[in-house]
Parts: C-alpha cells; sequence; structure tokens
C-alpha cells in the first residue's frame, strides 16, 4: 500500500477547493476565476493562467515533500454503543447509540481535527444523490453557457478547475432532502455537530465538489484561519460524503492530522529558508508530518475542522469521476469566518441545524 500511496503522491500528480490563502501568495493580483465573469479581460486571463501555473509548480514540490507521509484515513473503534458498534446502519442508528457514537467520534475530531464515519448514507441513497448530482451539473453548464442565470448562481468560485467544479446544491430536491435527513438523523453526524459548535450551529456550506479525470492537485491550505482566541474555537465543521467509493488513482484529500492550532498555521506560514536545515519551516513541516488519505467507501464520510491543513489530490484515473457531496456548519459565536460560503444565494445564512432539520422533514412531509 506504501509504495502504490507514494507513486500516485508524485508530481506527476499534481487541487481541488477554492483556495482561501491564495491572497497572501498574490497579494498585489486579482484572483477572480474568469468562469464567473463574463467581462474578463484579456490581461486577466493570462494573470489568472500564471497563478494557476504557480499552484501547479508549487503543488509539485509539495508532492514531493508529503511522497512517503501518507496512510488511508481509518475509523475509531467504537465502544458502548450498541452492536451498530457507532456506525450507522442503512435503517438508521438508536438515539442513544446516535449519542454515543457522537460523543466519541467528537472526541477524535477535536484531537485530530478530522474523524472518518462508515455508512452514513445507504447505498441505493448515495446512488440516487449521484445521478441527481450529475444531471444537475449538466444542467447547470447548458443555463451558464446559455446565459440564462449567472456561474455564481450555479458554482462556486475554484482555482485550478480544469476538470474540476463546485456545484452547490438546492434544498428542496426529493434526492437531497432524503441525505441529509438521513446523514442528520440516522447517523452520528448531526448530533457530533450539535455538541462540537455550540448552541444550534447555522448551515454555512451545501455543495458538491466534482472532479474529473485530469484534474490538477491542490496546495496545502486550511479552509480558514486560525482566530486569535483559543485553539478550541471551532469555526466551522465540514462534512464530505464520498457518493462512490474513493481511489487513489481519483485523487482522494489529504488531511495533516493535528495542525488545526495557531502554532501549528505559525510554522505553515514561514516559508523563509532556514539556511541552518536546507529549508523552510514550512516545507518541514509537510516533510514530517504524517497525513491520511480520503480513501473512502461509498456512502462513508470524513467530518474535519475547517483550519486543519489539507489538499485534494489530482485525479488521474482514465475515467472515474470523484464527487463529494458536503456541507458545513458555522459556530455561532463567529462572524464571517475567512473564507466564502459554497451555498446557493436564495439559502445563505437562512438556516441553522434545527432550523434546517425542521425544514427538511416539512417538505418530506409535503410529497
Amino acid at each position: 500500500m506504501r509504495d502504490v500511496i507514494s507513486r500516485l503522491q508524485r508530481p506527476a500528480v499534481v487541487g481541488s477547493r477554492r483556495m482561501p490563502s491564495l491572497s497572501v501568495l498574490f497579494s498585489t493580483a486579482s484572483t477572480r476565476d474568469p468562469s464567473t465573469d463574463a467581462t474578463v479581460t484579456s490581461s486577466d486571463q493570462l494573470l489568472y493562467e500564471e497563478q494557476e501555473k504557480l499552484l501547479v509548480n508549487r503543488g509539485a514540490i509539495e508532492a514531493n515533500l508529503m511522497l512517503n507521509t501518507g496512510s488511508p484515513i481509518t475509523t475509531i473503534i467504537q465502544k458502548g454503543a450498541g452492536a451498530a458498534k457507532g456506525f450507522a446502519a442503512s435503517s438508521g442508528m438508536s438515539s442513544s447509540d446516535i449519542k454515543t457514537s457522537a460523543k466519541n467520534f467528537g472526541k477524535e475530531l477535536r484531537k485530530m481535527g478530522v474523524v472518518r464515519i462508515d455508512n452514513v448514507l445507504p447505498n441505493e441513497i448515495a446512488d440516487e444523490l449521484r445521478n441527481y448530482v450529475f444531471n444537475l451539473r449538466t444542467e447547470s453548464e447548458t443555463l451558464v453557457e446559455e446565459g440564462k442565470v449567472k456561474p455564481l448562481a450555479r458554482f462556486a468560485n475554484v482555482l485550478l478547475k480544469k476538470n474540476r467544479c463546485d456545484l452547490t446544491i438546492p434544498l428542496e430536491e426529493d434526492d437531497v432532502v432524503d441525505a441529509l435527513l438521513h446523514v442528520l438523523q440516522k447517523s452520528p453526524v448531526g448530533k457530533l455537530i450539535s455538541i462540537n459548535l455550540g448552541k444550534d450551529p447555522s448551515l454555512y456550506e451545501l455543495s458538491c465538489l466534482i472532479s474529473d479525470s485530469g484534474s490538477q492537485r491542490q496546495t496545502v491550505h486550511p479552509d480558514t484561519p486560525c482566530s486569535s482566541g483559543s485553539d478550541a474555537d471551532v469555526v466551522l465543521y465540514t462534512c464530505f460524503i464520498a457518493l462512490q467509493s474513493i481511489t487513489l488513482e481519483m485523487g482522494p484529500t489529504t488531511w495533516i492530522p493535528k495542525t488545526h492550532t495557531a502554532a501549528k498555521h505559525a510554522v505553515f506560514k514561514d516559508d523563509q529558508l532556514d539556511v541552518t536545515i536546507g529549508e523552510s519551516p514550512k516545507d518541514k513541516l509537510l516533510r514530517t508530518s504524517p497525513s491520511v488519505l480520503g480513501l473512502l467507501p461509498k456512502g462513508s464520510c470524513a467530518i474535519f475542522d475547517s483550519r486543519l491543513l489539507h489538499c485534494g489530490g489530482s485525479n488521474i484515473s482514465n475515467d472515474k469521476t470523484r464527487a463529494l457531496f458536503y456541507f458545513s456548519f458555522k459556530n455561532t459565536g463567529v462572524g464571517y469566518p475567512g473564507n466564502p460560503a459554497s451555498i446557493r444565494p436564495e439559502i445563505h445564512s437562512k438556516y441553522t441545524l434545527k432550523t434546517l432539520e425542521a425544514e427538511l422533514k416539512k417538505v418530506k412531509k409535503a410529497r
């Protein structure tokens, strides 16, 4: 397994989500994604292309640094969670098992910054949602191409956008309603979020990351910065759900556990060469820190702290598309978290965890 992982992390596999740290890399230049602006000039396009080249080159360097650090993410062994052992069965878990599992997973999440939970969606629901998402993508691309909707009404900004998109998801469709209700109420996910994010956190993102064959490796980054407060002050928790099993060739997400702290962020920001060690503190951190790869079975998820260092991999498969349905919930004590939300404008800042569950039940009952 280690040899295969090393081969797939070489510079030839060089990512996925938007880059909140791009303003640091290019502080004097515009960072607009030209695909979201019909009035982009040729100079904007050239600047964008140059920025992408820099990101791809940096991604290749980081791939080499992290060549032998990765191992597949595993789930923790649950204790005291009944026969289900902390994993959601297709019919759902009992409320007591959900609560016990949520506490156990939450403890691991706070410690490591990322945790894997299996079987949060039954295969049939995952399949139906994947089909819905792919049809929605085709429909949305057509509407944008015909000028009937603005790109940002359907797609969130994403850099290294070739063969990749961040497709925002509406709430009213049956497949979305069924999936969200199952994840939030019949697996430990909803309870984990409510326990760890304080009183009734707000829905911040609802989208799907789609990575086709040929997409490139992202540079390592956090989604949100560490605030001046305590390391315990969580900003966002993001839940990535695999709508198909994710293999190494499909470019799984890489997370670096225990890097969701101010101390690790300070090291990560220090990219100045230290002549005594022959590299920057940032590069040493990437080279020496163990990482985990999101090799998730269909219907499983990874929940991570938005401050954790991570990156999307490149999809070097022949024809396999990686789709990650995801949502984020924000600590209500936090204002703007430092990262633009991937969510439809009409539902931005509209729901909390409690009101979202109530709305989903209402929509399902009205069918």
